[in-house]
C-alpha cells in the first residue's frame, strides 16, 4: 500500500463499511431463499458478498484493493454483529483472495467486463472450496454440490461482476471519482 494515496484508502474503507451493511441486509434474503430451495438458495445471491472487492478494484485499480476491501468489509460485518463471528473475517479474506487472483492474472492491467466477471467467478470458486469444508457440503450429493458451485459462479459473474461494474460506472458518471482511474477513464470516453 506504499503507492496508495490517502483518498484511495478512504474510498476503499468507506465502500467496505457500506457493503458490510449491505451484506448483513442480505442475510435474511438468503435465509428466505434457503427456506424455499434448501442450501442452494444462498448460492443464487452469493455474488452480493463479493461485490465490494470488484467495485474497489475497478475504481482504484491497484494491487490489493480487492483483497483489502473484502477483508475490511468482513471485519466490519463482524463488528456490526454478524452471528457467524470472527471466522467470517477468514471468509472475507478467502473471498478477497479469489477476486484479487483474477486481477493478478491480468497483472492489474485489464479492468474490462470480462476481468470483473472473472473476479466474481474466482471469488465464488475460492469461497465455495472454503464452504465445502466448513458447511458440510460433503454430506450432499455430488450433483447437488456441482449445481451449487455453478450457480454461485454465475452469481459471482452477474451480481459481483456485472452489477459491480454498473454501480461503479454510475458513480463515476456523477463526477465524484474524477481523480480515480475509473473516473479518468470515463472522462476519456466522454471526450472521444
Amino acid at each position: 500500500m506504499k503507492n496508495w494515496r490517502l483518498k484511495e484508502i478512504v474510498v476503499m474503507s468507506a465502500l467496505s463499511v457500506v457493503f458490510a451493511v449491505v451484506y448483513l441486509a442480505f442475510l435474511p434474503v438468503g435465509k428466505i431463499l434457503t427456506g424455499f430451495f434448501g442450501p442452494i438458495g444462498y448460492d443464487f445471491i452469493f455474488g452480493i458478498w463479493f461485490i465490494v472487492s470488484i467495485i474497489a478494484a475497478y475504481i482504484i485499480r491497484k494491487p490489493g484493493a480487492a483483497f483489502l476491501s473484502e477483508t475490511i468489509a468482513a471485519a466490519v460485518e463482524v463488528l456490526l454483529g454478524n452471528a457467524v463471528g470472527p471466522i467470517l473475517i477468514l471468509t472475507g479474506i478467502i473471498q478477497g483472495l479469489g477476486a484479487e487472483s483474477a486481477f493478478a492474472l491480468t497483472r492489474y492491467k485489464f479492468y474490462n467486463v470480462q476481468t470483473l466477471m472473472l473476479a466474481g467467478i474466482m471469488s465464488a470458486a475460492f469461497s465455495f472450496v472454503w464452504s465445502y469444508f466448513t458447511s458440510g457440503y460433503a454430506a450432499l450429493s455430488s450433483s447437488y454440490v456441482l449445481a451449487m458451485l455453478i450457480i454461485r459462479m454465475i452469481s459471482g459473474a452477474l451480481i459481483a461482476g456485472l452489477l459491480g461494474k454498473a454501480l461503479s460506472d454510475a458513480l463515476a458518471k456523477t463526477g465524484v471519482l474524477s481523480s480515480f482511474a475509473l473516473g479518468k477513464e470515463q472522462r476519456r470516453k466522454n471526450a472521444a
